[in-house]
């Protein structure tokens, strides 16, 4: 075995990019706090079945476990939001809701080098908002999401996508499908597959109202006009009331001036099984895959016996340094502090200072 190479998906963080992390953590955890959430530090190691029941048995497989001396079955965390919401449950049980907690801490997967986000180890920045189910939650993570994506310079190049599973909840439910043609209807809608939806549809004497909404909402991406074409033409309660909730939602937006930073895409359904209400996620010009993502998901605490309801939202850290890297280097071309260069250290040394009692950046070179 060659120690000189590290495992894959793994690597080393140098200067300014070990900087660059360091500064957009810092920002991230000072939003955080100007929000009114506290820091939790969750276990780097935690039983398997945790992660089970926090993101389901199919994602918690790609964990690296490994048993202990007793033999439990134990797992570097692949995940932040099931600790967080087993702590909620538990140490905090008794403590006044609505819980604000936040973090900033690596989680590690066993993803194929071929996956987008092949890393195995990534570091992720989120918060948890629990025990309030309101409007006003969801508007709260989706404005902390996207201060932190403005004040570290992205401004004018992200997006956050924004839906409720319940529109689609809400025509699923109108179909008699059983769970794996359910799982198949959801994959062909949230890849936009019109011609294979179609098929799926005809197969299944889907009646011609239900596959015309079930059409539309697989192109339904844009602003405001996406939920009253969405309004026209789906008719159960459900659905109108999530339209309804992301309605509210997009006015406040637009009574913010940020219609810019957000768009509506009800063809999004790939958390079905975890988020409950709103669902969003992160994209940024220049990455290829999303940032980060988050929602409302009211039922996962119950698995730590408290059910009740959670908002929340994670950022990746890698992806913003790498996008945020390349801007800093296209500016950073040619320059850098100019040397200091004498061949008395007394000299030199007081030149030092003086630089740096004036924040300048400084680099040495001696002539000896």
């Amino acid at each position: 075995m060659l120690l000189t190479n590290l495992p894959a998906g793994m690597r080393y963080y140098l200067g300014a990019e070990a900087r660059l992390r360091r500064s957009v953590e810092d920002t991230a955890m000072s939003v955080f706090e100007g929000w009114s959430y506290e820091e939790v530090l969750t276990p780097t190691v935690d039983y398997y079945a945790l992660f089970e029941q926090g993101m389901g048995a199919a994602e918690a497989q790609a964990s690296f476990r490994f048993t202990d001396a007793d033999g439990r079955m134990l797992s570097l965390r692949p995940d932040i939001t099931s600790s967080v919401a087993r702590v909620a449950a538990t140490l905090l049980a008794d403590n006044k809701r609505p819980l604000r907690l936040c973090y900033a801490a690596p989680v590690f997967r066993q993803q194929q080098q071929s996956h987008a986000e092949w890393r195995r180890e990534n570091t992720q920045l989120g918060c948890e908002l629990i025990g309030t189910n309101t409007g006003a939650a969801d508007m709260e993570v989706l404005l902390v999401a996207a201060e932190i994506l403005q004040r570290i310079g992205l401004t004018d190049s992200f997006r956050i996508t924004i839906n409720d599973v319940s529109v689609f909840n809400g025509l699923l439910a109108e179909l008699n499908l059983d769970d794996d043609s359910r799982e198949k209807l959801r994959k062909l809608v949230d890849t936009r597959d019109q011609s294979e939806l179609q098929q799926f549809l005809a197969a299944r004497s889907v009646p011609s109202e239900l596959v015309h909404s079930l059409s539309r909402l697989a192109l339904s991406t844009g602003k405001e006009n996406v939920l009253d074409e969405a309004a026209a033409i789906i008719k159960n309660s459900q659905s109108i009331d999530a339209l309804g909730r992301i309605k509210n939602l997009w006015r406040v937006i637009e009574s913010l001036g940020m219609q810019n930073c957000f768009e509506i895409d009800l063809a999004d359904v790939s958390g079905l099984n975890y988020y409950t209400g709103l669902s969003f996620k992160v994209f940024v010009r220049g990455i290829g895959y999303r940032v980060g993502r988050g929602g409302r998901y009211d039922s996962l605490t119950a698995n730590f016996g408290r059910p009740e309801p959670a908002v929340g939202f994670v950022l990746n850290l890698d992806s913003l340094v790498e996008v945020l890297g390349r801007q800093s280097q296209a500016k950073a071309d040619g320059q850098g502090p100019k040397p200091i260069q004498t061949s008395d250290l007394a000299t030199t040394f007081r030149e030092v200072v003086k630089r740096r009692a004036l924040n300048e950046a400084v680099r040495v070179e001696s002539k000896e």
